[in-house]
């Protein structure tokens, strides 16, 4: 008999709270496997209420009720101070317990970063957690991270993150050995800043067990040259939006020549399936796990919708059921001897 698996939800995160949150668990347990269930935080009646509108919830859903919540605007170091006992604690919270193998929230990044940093504490040594992202490619997802969470990155983090995002890649995307990269301002070895010329050298000649592919360009992210890209989380961040804001452009521009007319608004009728398809394969991700923690907790956009916490969901479950987190720590025990032998300086200060 499959043992169950246990998902950790905070039902009162975000712009929507329960009422997307349990339509998104209601469409994502239609499709998962009958071991996978949920727990779900927050207001009880709330919940229940959305709860009563679905099927199939009772069996395979458990609410515990909490009437404290995190506000969207609310600073890190107040989430630390007033935040035990909302939604977002006890969600990450019984992950630390062994109640839940993994935590998803569509609250506040910055409060659930630091309030999941100090119950789950960090693994392997890293310093914070990363952030990860999905981007569409011909050729499937690109795993990009940092995407926000370290706006400053030294060498030795950016291999870290290269050593995390494979390791994620590998799990979600269950290909057996994903390719990385570094993204820079051009392919050659002298391109970029020293932290990513270094970070470069120690994956190239460190002997750290990953197929690197050395530098990648902007415009190789959509490409899919590779299948991870690692880079730090200041241009991570401003690199995802610039794509998001062009995709939303696309959107709109399509929508308006689409209906311009009859006759293009008859062709958008009869093409309504590809463009859904379309829209779908377009959105942006729905969930960026935080990569690095001692436990698994992925984070919904403010905005998420019912496709959004479906996914999260999935992707929470199989990290659950991979080695992902084994072989970070399988690796990160490589980093020290890498960073001496290509460069004692780095390996000096990391000391």
């Amino acid at each position: 008999m499959t043992q169950k698996l246990v998902i950790s939800i905070d039902a009162m995160g975000g712009d929507h709270g329960p009422s997307v949150v349990v339509p998104g668990v209601a469409h994502a347990i239609r499709s998962l496997p009958p071991h996978v269930c949920v727990l779900l935080h927050g207001d009880e009646t709330a919940i229940r209420a959305e709860m009563a509108r679905r099927s199939g919830l009772a069996e395979r859903v458990e609410v515990r009720h909490t009437e404290r919540v995190v506000a969207m605007d609310e600073k890190p170091a107040q989430a630390l101070r007033r935040g035990k006992g909302t939604s977002m604690w006890n969600a990450v919270e019984a992950v630390r317990e062994g109640e839940a193998a993994a935590a998803v929230s569509c609250g506040n990044t910055g409060a659930l970063m630091a309030v999941s940093k100090l119950i789950l504490r960090m693994s392997a040594d890293l310093d914070r957690p990363a952030l990860v992202a999905g981007i569409p490619t011909p050729k499937g997802v690109v795993t990009f991270l940092d995407v926000g969470a370290n706006v400053d990155c030294d060498a030795e983090r950016l291999v870290e993150f290269a050593i995390m995002g494979e390791a994620f890649h590998r799990a979600v995307h269950k290909s057996a050995r994903p390719t990385v990269g570094i993204l820079n301002v051009g392919s050659e070895d002298m391109k970029g800043h020293e932290e990513v010329r270094e970070a470069h050298r120690v994956l190239r000649e460190g002997g750290i067990d990953l197929d690197y592919r050395g530098f990648v360009e902007g415009d190789d992210l959509t490409k899919g040259v590779v299948d991870v890209v690692v880079t730090d989380g200041f241009t991570g961040n401003v690199a995802l939006k610039a794509m998001e804001g062009a995709v939303r452009l696309i959107r709109s521009e399509l929508k308006t020549a689409l209906t311009s007319s009859a006759m293009a608004g008859l062709g958008a009728l009869m093409a309504r399936g590809a463009l859904e398809k379309f829209r779908e394969r377009m959105s942006p991700p729905g969930a960026a796990p935080l990569l690095g923690l001692n436990g698994i907790v992925l984070k919904c956009h403010g905005g998420a919708g019912e496709r959004d916490i479906c996914e999260a969901l999935r992707v929470a479950a199989d990290l659950a059921q991979s080695d992902f987190a084994a072989e970070i720590e399988r690796n990160m025990t490589r980093l020290p001897a890498a960073l001496a032998e290509t460069s004692p300086a780095v390996a000096d200060g990391a000391a």
